[in-house]
């Protein structure tokens, strides 16, 4: 496994990290394994959060042996400093170490909370107090809209920056990334894969290799999963004329609209499956439209529950027209369950 430097922080981490939303899945045993398998194989960063339910915990017990030997980062939705000191305290302890590598804001993309969070009270102000103190060693931020995260880049205030990067979200790569480099920010990688819905793990790692100060962090949850990553991670092939047409295609396929499945607009209110069944028209075009119906039909009925009430419109931090795309989507199932029954 290569090493990297994480921009100004100074931190020396393995190329690809542990992105720990998925142990929250996990028995804490399993967790323990997996985490435990992940440093065996090189992997030295690893990402979770206060919202990650147990992935804390979890990740304490895992790795409190090799604690000098490991980079840990966690995350805070607090905007008020006195909330996040409190819930900085509390990763301390789940954790069970006395510092913290790297703490970012999470998910900072409504300009509504951008004055709360950097003003007199807010959650900077208190890191800063917590860094003098030794609790946090680095400072930095994570989002999913691409004009605030450019905007807080250029605050100068924060040491890494954490976006969804992939071979269909290129955005970031010319603004944002140039951008952090001119600040020697730490470019962190979310969604490598566009939430899952890329099947091709080779394909998408080695394009975001073509971007040697990129360290990427994909959700990991089986001894497989660390272990087919680790081995990509082996291999030296570069990102060919092949692997570009097989990117286009992606491209084609997907759009500019489709659901990350991130998560972030659910719970419905009124009990729809909102991420499944966003799913819909990707799995009809790879698995076919009678499988598609088969496999999704739960998912697909609980969208005629929908009564466009907005609130996940709201909630999505890309922007979608969850609604609209909705009723496309299900306008699709009910003409394959027609063509299924004829």
């Amino acid at each position: 496994m290569r090493t990297m430097t994480l921009g100004k922080t100074g931190l020396t981490v393995s190329e690809v990290g542990f992105g720990c939303i998925p142990i929250i899945r996990l028995s804490q045993a399993e967790a323990v394994n997996v985490l435990q398998r992940a440093f065996e194989r090189g992997i030295t960063f690893y990402d979770t959060a206060r919202m990650y339910l147990d992935s804390e915990e979890k990740i304490g017990k895992a790795l409190g042996r090799v604690r000098e030997h490991v980079v840990l980062a966690t995350k805070t939705t607090q905007r008020e400093g006195k909330a996040a000191l409190a819930e900085l305290e509390t990763s301390l302890r789940l954790l069970g170490t006395d510092w913290i590598d790297l703490y970012q804001l999470h998910q900072l993309s409504k300009p509504e909370e951008l004055e709360t969070a950097l003003g007199p009270g807010g959650v900077l102000e208190a890191l800063r107090k917590a860094k003098e103190q030794g609790k946090i060693r680095h400072i930095g931020f994570t989002s999913h809209s691409l004009e605030m995260a450019r905007k807080l880049v250029a605050t100068g205030l924060f040491e890494t920056v954490q976006f969804p990067f992939n071979l269909v979200e290129t955005e970031a790569g010319t603004t944002l990334h140039p951008e952090a480099r001119t600040r020697d920010m730490g470019i962190l990688v979310m969604k490598p894969f566009a939430g899952g819905i890329l099947d091709d793990g080779g394909l998408c790692l080695r394009y975001i290799r073509q971007f040697p100060d990129l360290m990427v962090l994909p959700g990991l949850d089986s001894l497989e999963y660390v272990d087919e990553i680790a081995d990509l991670y082996e291999d030296e092939r570069e990102f060919s004329a092949a692997d570009e047409a097989r990117a286009e295609a992606f491209r084609a396929e997907l759009g500019s609209r489709f659901c990350r499945r991130c998560g972030y607009c659910q719970p419905c209110p009124n009990g729809v499956s909102i991420t499944n069944a966003m799913m819909y028209g990707v799995l009809a075009k790879r698995l076919s439209p009678a499988k598609a119906v088969k496999f999704t039909r739960e998912s697909m009925e609980s969208v005629r529950q929908c009564i466009a009430c907005g609130e996940c419109l709201d909630r999505c931090p890309y922007g979608l027209p969850i609604p609209d795309m909705l009723t496309e989507l299900l306008e699709m199932y009910e003409r394959h369950c027609n063509e299924c029954l004829a």
